[in-house]
């Protein structure tokens, strides 16, 4: 039986790493039915801190308190016993088990041999109804979208009789009507009695979650109190001690060559069915082509198609002229194409390696990097540590690997590779999902940088905000077509939001 939770106390929590103080000295509260966000930039500490409270570390110095008596948490299994469940950023989910088998690897089985079907599918639909989270028992992960698997994670979290809840970016990879169904099932859970610590770096969704926030700035505790005591610009600058202005891009002419085109493109889903249907687009040099569209509507097939990750099984794609539709990833890579892929963590960087090591990920094989098949060390040392500097990427040093970093510094190593590399084409999906305003601000600069150096651009982004800022023209992708493309200094969100629900004209509008 877990414990009823009745209030929190971190007392001058510290940890260290090898060369980085990650908390410095933390004091917080929370108590039963409270929502507290969690602020602060991509590597201030919010997740060490949380991982602490989960039992995946322990802390140098200062203690843990549960209803004033202070506990040893030294397992997420000790956690899971106290009531604390976390959700991470990065999922803890077997991709080829059903939801059902992932539900169970966290339950006590009281039978040796199999698994007590019966009673975790009844825990699964206490948990679904009692909650209004609907899922399939029986679907795999691997066919599951994004906001479904987090909620396999909820369900994982819950069938362990949690009643304080970590929740670590749990927006960043959902779309805003996921979001909003979210927020609203966090607020009942709440007023239900559990206590939730609600990470994120969207300051809008913050204000309408929760009661309490802290922010952290270089592992301190720089704030701690009311939600509605600051405005959202307020946050952000006591998140970055500084005033954030994200970038817009400058009009300009682009230039009239084309140097990507897809000419009635399709390719099937993971789930064999139709992700592109004879898709049309081009893009020019110098100029960002913002993609808006609903999740799930063939953005992702249609950067992997790009990069030879997915087979077009119709239809042509030209890079410069050049056809490059079911070409080896690595022949299009050398054909001069870019990637940030969406999925920074396991498709953007090899996470086992070092910063150094996926730096240089795309080019190891390059005469400036090897040499009769050995790898030139001082060399790429030197480069590394020059991009390391050059993008602000915050690391112990470049030996270290890029699991241990934080979500927006293991954005930086990906967009420092793949800009560097100076390509013709940069196709970045998602590239500021999860990242602070600090980040988000250096990632959109690159961006228009590169714009600014005549290269062509594919923004994917769900934001609408940052498609308008950022982009020249607004390509809206729905059920894997193209429906409308607009100059981004004439798009308006409400057109493109209709769009984005496939609604491309006035009489479809008016029914």
């Amino acid at each position: 039986m877990s414990l009823d939770i009745q209030n929190l106390e971190f007392r001058s929590i510290s940890k260290r790493f090898p060369g980085v103080l990650a908390c410095d000295n933390v004091n917080l509260k929370l108590r039963k039915g409270e929502i507290l966000a969690l602020l602060g930039e991509n590597g201030a500490g919010k997740t060490t801190l949380m991982n602490i409270l989960y039992g995946l570390y322990q802390p140098d110095e200062g203690e843990i308190l549960i209803n004033g008596r202070q506990v040893s948490i030294d397992s997420p299994q000790k956690a899971g016993e106290m009531g604390i469940g976390m959700v991470h950023q990065h999922f803890m989910l077997v991709p080829n088990l059903t939801v059902k088998e992932n539900v169970a690897l966290c339950m006590y089985n009281d039978s040796f041999f199999e698994l007590d079907h019966k009673a975790v599918n009844a825990k699964i639909r206490e948990i679904s109804e009692r909650h209004t989270i609907k899922i399939d028992p029986d679907s795999y992960i691997w066919k599951l979208s994004v906001g479904e698997q987090q909620r396999v994670e909820l369900i994982k979290s819950l069938s362990l009789g949690a009643n304080l809840l970590i929740l670590d970016e749990p927006t960043a990879v959902l779309t805003p009507q996921e979001t909003e169904e979210l927020i609203n099932l966090l607020k009942e859970m709440a007023a239900g009695g559990c206590s939730i610590i609600f990470i994120s770096h969207k300051l809008n969704e913050v204000k309408a979650v929760s009661n309490l926030i802290a922010v952290l700035r270089d592992g301190r505790l720089v704030y701690h109190g009311n939600t509605n005591d600051h405005s959202t610009d307020e946050l952000a600058t006591l998140m970055a001690g500084r005033s954030i202005s994200l970038p817009v891009a400058k009009e300009k002419q682009p230039s009239d060559e084309i140097v990507l085109e897809l000419q009635n493109v399709s390719a099937m889903s993971d789930r064999d069915t139709p992700a592109l249907n004879k898709l049309n687009l081009s893009i020019h040099r110098g100029e960002i082509l913002g993609l808006a569209g609903v999740s799930g509507n063939g953005q992702t097939e249609l950067a992997e198609v790009i990069n030879g990750l997915r087979e077009v099984t119709e239809g042509k794609i030209l890079l410069d002229n050049e056809e490059i539709s079911n070409r080896s990833p690595q022949k299009i890579i050398n054909k001069g194409m870019g990637y940030i892929p969406a999925d920074r963590l396991h498709e953007g960087t090899v996470s086992s390696f070092s910063v150094k090591e996926n730096i240089i990920l795309k080019d190891y094989a390059n005469p400036s990097f090897s040499k009769a098949t050995f790898l030139l060390n001082k060399t790429i040392s030197d480069y590394s540590e020059e991009l390391v500097s050059k993008f602000n990427i915050k690391t112990p040093g470049i030996e270290t690997t890029c699991a241990s970093l934080s979500g927006g510094n293991i954005q930086k190593v990906i967009l420092s590779r793949e800009i560097t590399r100076n390509p013709k084409v940069l196709v970045a999906v998602y590239p500021t999902r999860g990242l602070d305003l600090g980040a988000a601000e250096f990632v959109h600069s690159k961006l228009l940088e590169a714009r600014d150096n005549d290269k062509a651009v594919l923004l994917v982004s769900e934001e609408l905000e940052e498609l308008m800022n950022l982009s020249d023209r607004i390509a809206v992708i729905y059920e894997g077509k193209i429906l409308k493309i607009i100059p981004a200094k004439e798009a308006e969100k409400s057109e493109l939001g209709l769009l984005m629900a496939g609604v491309h004209n006035e009489a479809q509008a008016i029914q």
